[in-house]
């Protein structure tokens, strides 16, 4: 098989270097990655300058753009195939619930998905980022079932990990995304000159965790995926937006 990797934690992050070790035992491997940190890019396109693509020491090269310009870039013209799958992550920190549509993990799976191939973002789901090879571990087994049933259309997963020992991991579980309260308030300073700067405030809290959440399966320590979908489209407000716009 023939995979293509990216992630939102840059090029040299500790999650990716584990997913391309483990994705080298089924096949061949490409990294793109962002050249740094671009966490929350979310589904962003660069449209205002071009890009630049280099090469590390490690053979995976990086861009000066964002998750999504990688795998669409990569796909597009850099690479000479069509990747079998898009893997991006191993996301050092968790993707689930409201969060995905922030994530650039995610977004950069969904890019690979909207391109015609079977995607699958992979997060750990803890900050401390002692255990990528349990992910790595999750990783694995994905993958042996894709070479035992290939899928037979392209797929959007997004997968997170409990961030512990691989021997107090349950079983891999199907779920759905959970909820969050809103967003906490922007915090408010000052930077040196006097001016008035914002930071973006933490996430909410979660709201909804219930059986079959993401979020209630990781704090199970069982893996979570969920499969996701590209529509927007409120299906359920198409009559009543109609008849408030012809009433």
């Amino acid at each position: 098989m023939k995979f293509l990797l990216s992630n939102d934690d840059g090029y040299a992050a500790p999650g990716l270097a584990m997913l391309a070790q483990t994705l080298r035992r089924y096949g061949e491997v490409v990294v793109v990655a962002p050249d740094r940190d671009r966490s929350g890019a979310s589904n962003s396109l660069t449209l205002d300058r071009p890009l630049t693509v280099r090469s590390a020491d490690n053979g995976f090269y990086y861009v000066n753009g964002t998750p999504t310009d990688c795998v669409h870039l990569a796909v597009t013209g850099l690479l000479d195939f069509k990747p079998d799958m898009v893997f991006t992550g191993i996301n050092h920190g968790p993707n689930m619930g409201d969060d995905t549509l922030y994530s650039g993990t995610v977004a950069a799976a969904t890019e690979g998905f909207m391109l015609g191939i079977p995607s699958i973002a992979v997060s750990l789901a803890g900050h401390s980022g002692k255990h990528f090879a349990t992910a790595g571990k999750v990783v694995e087994q994905l993958v042996e079932r894709c070479l035992e049933q290939p899928f037979a259309q392209p797929v959007l997963l997004n997968v997170n990990v409990p961030d512990a020992p691989p021997e107090q991991l349950g079983a891999m579980q199907v779920t759905r995304l959970g909820r969050r309260h809103a967003a906490q308030p922007v915090i408010k300073s000052q930077n040196p000159r006097g001016e008035t700067i914002y930071w973006v405030g933490p996430v909410g809290t979660v709201q909804d965790a219930g059986a079959g959440t993401d979020f209630g399966c990781i704090a199970a320590n069982q893996p979570s995926v969920t499969p996701l979908m590209l529509d927007l489209t409120a299906y359920g407000q198409l009559d009543r937006i109609s008849t408030w716009l012809h009433r």
